[in-house]
């Protein structure tokens, strides 16, 4: 069906020189698409979200306004007739005027122009990958599924609880990820290949780590509003201390040159209590400080923005501009505007923003309710020197996952192979838009009526073209007159049962989703 409506897409000029073909192909699609999408739809609504079927969506749509505009004009027709009978002339006149304009609609309009009008060019297919990869292996994102890592029951104690997260498991996922990602067969190995890899590609230079430089690890404990501990969905502890485990003893990174952070919000006492006691002189950095925690300072206007981006906080936490490194451990979570947040956003927390998000601008955070192409900030985000330009690692805590931005983790996910559990899964990749694709395409398929999650990959299609996006912006977050080149790949899966993109289906360019399981 897909290739149809492309094709019948290629040959719009041609059929609008023959109104009749093009009226007949108009049926014939209009109602092969209406009876594809109601067969794939009704049994499962989940699948309206698929990119192919937001192909056809509107190809359906506009062969029902055509047919709504023909059964109008003659129903117009039919009651200014009545009306003519009874003499009641001025209703006589409107609906003869009514019946004469959606008429003139139904055979004047072209219905080729009808169907390519309707069918955006920036909806984005499967399979179809954009921008440039990065990294070791070019676009790879690593999946680590271990169902023993999250075991909540959902209403006993807390979520992060180590009960209910063994740190064994977690830390088998950290370290298997690292080597799923790198190809390499041992956690020092695969640390050293990170840094070289990111050294060659950031100085042009295939160098390892230096015991000076500075790491920064921003997590995302956005759903708190003290260090006390709460059920909220945050950063998990358990998967915190495994990162901070193989990053010191196989990385060989001191701990003092190690700050975890969140600068916006809260280091709870869940996180910070277990790593500090195994590791008491890596630095935690939060909006108040105290308790052990360091108070985030800033460095003012050191995010311009590539556009007059109205009352965004401009200023970037020290720590960030100071490290030579930084890993972006984000959430697998919906987000009411956004429709995700993961990595991209979760730069978010390096700005000078309030603790309290009410009295925060989001300019230029949503996209655009129609999929038209806009300036996004988190391209910047993801481009900036100070943030994705130190990025050496991207992970996505998916444990539990979340519908909504905020409270306790639920509902457990329905798809294969989670079956009415938890996720249980932690993604990685040195592509930051390539680890938000796949994020996004778990979300967007296990929960196709999330809060604003149409068009939710507008970001990633401008960062992927970031020096040529749709929108035509001019990205430049410094403003200093550098713009950014692609910043990723990006590809939509060719569905939620196979999960594949174009890599695993055999093909040069896109992402390769390795998926790896622990029993």
């Amino acid at each position: 069906m897909k290739s149809i409506i492309d094709s019948f897409r290629r040959r719009t000029d041609k059929f609008a020189t023959k109104p009749i073909l093009g009226k007949i192909i108009f049926l014939a699609l209009g109602i092969l698409t209406t009876v594809w999408f109601l067969i794939r739809v009704i049994p499962k609504p989940q699948r309206a979200t698929y990119p192919c079927m937001q192909a056809s969506a509107p190809f359906m749509s506009a062969f029902v306004v055509y047919l709504l505009t023909l059964a109008g004009s003659l129903k117009a027709f039919s009651l200014a007739r009545l009306n003519l009978k009874r003499a009641q002339y001025f209703y006589f006149g409107i609906f003869m005027i009514l019946a004469v304009a959606g008429s003139i609609t139904f055979f004047v309009q072209n219905p080729v122009h009808v169907f390519a009008s309707s069918s955006p060019e920036w909806i984005i297919t499967p399979n179809a990958p954009i921008g440039i990869s990065k990294g070791i292996h070019p676009g790879r994102v690593t999946w680590v599924h271990n169902p023993k890592a999250a075991t909540w029951d959902g209403s006993t104690g807390f979520w992060w609880d180590d009960a209910y997260n063994p740190q064994a498991e977690t830390d088998k996922m950290m370290n298997e990820t690292l080597l799923s990602l790198t190809g390499e067969k041992t956690q020092d190995k695969a640390w050293n290949a990170l840094f070289t890899s990111f050294n060659q590609m950031k100085k042009g230079k295939a160098e390892g780590y230096h015991p000076n430089q500075k790491i920064a690890i921003k997590i995302n404990a956005n759903n708190n509003s003290s260090q006390a501990n709460c059920n909220e969905i945050n950063a998990s502890p358990q998967l915190t201390l495994s990162l901070l485990r193989t990053l010191i003893k196989d990385g060989g990174v001191p701990q003092k040159n190690i700050t975890v952070f969140d600068a916006s919000r809260f280091i709870t006492d869940n996180i910070f209590d277990k790593c500090h006691a195994e590791f008491p002189d890596v630095i935690f950095v939060d909006n108040v400080g105290g308790n052990g925690r360091v108070r985030a300072t800033y460095a003012d206007n050191a995010i311009p923005y590539s556009v007059d981006n109205g009352k965004l906080a401009q200023g970037l936490a020290t720590c960030a501009v100071e490290a030579n490194y930084i890993i972006n451990v984000a959430l697998l979570k919906g987000h009411v505007g956004q429709g995700v947040t993961l990595c991209g956003k979760n730069y978010y927390g390096v700005t000078s923003i309030h603790s309290d998000w009410r009295k925060n601008a989001h300019d230029n955070f949503d996209q655009n309710r129609e999929g038209r192409p806009k300036y996004m900030t988190f391209v910047d985000f993801l481009g900036h020197k100070d943030l994705g330009g130190k990025t050496m690692l991207y992970l996505i805590d998916g444990l539990y996952g979340a519908k909504l931005v905020n409270g306790i983790p639920t509902p457990r996910w329905q798809m294969a192979p989670f079956n009415n559990n938890w996720p249980c899964s932690l993604f990685a990749s040195q592509d930051g838009v390539a680890v938000d694709a796949v994020g996004l395409d778990f979300i967007s398929s296990e929960w196709p009526d999330a809060l604003d999650i149409k068009f939710s990959d507008q970001y990633l299609i401008e960062a992927a073209q970031a020096n040529n996006p749709p929108s035509k912006a001019v990205y430049d977050p410094e403003r200093d007159g550098t713009r950014l080149s692609s910043l990723g790949i990006m590809e939509h899966w060719n569905n939620a049962t196979e999960k594949k993109y174009s890599k695993n289906l055999g093909k040069k360019t896109g992402i390769e989703l390795v998926r790896e399981t622990i029993q």
